[in-house]
């Protein structure tokens, strides 16, 4: 697969070749097929996995307690389906949001 990439920030742009390895016979997964996967793969990750670990900082603790981590785990899911509901795009956005507020609301 071949890439080309832009850093928005910056506008950096970089180019590689990307090569993976199935199990499928050829007529199972043919480039569309391959490429479909890659998408929803990318798809879960950026959407749950990169909310979870990088803005609510799940990766940062240091639970070392199972049951502590799912329930960290669940109240973060709870806040993801909470700043939805309330038409945020953006949970690091909403984050920054409600951060502020409740601190200004604390010293009114």
């Amino acid at each position: 697969m071949e890439r080309y990439t832009k850093q928005l920030t910056t506008g950096v742009e970089s180019h590689e070749i990307v090569y993976g390895l199935t199990s499928c016979a050829a007529h199972q997964a043919d480039a569309a097929q391959v490429l479909a996967w890659t998408r929803f793969y990318w798809q879960i990750e950026n959407g749950v996995h990169h909310r979870h670990d990088v803005t609510l900082q799940e990766d940062a603790t240091r639970i070392s307690k199972p049951p502590l981590a799912q329930a960290i785990s669940i109240i973060n899911n709870l806040v993801i389906g909470l700043v939805n509901k309330l038409g945020y795009t953006n949970l690091a956005s909403a984050r920054r949001y409600f951060d502020a507020s409740i601190t200004l609301q604390m010293f009114q």
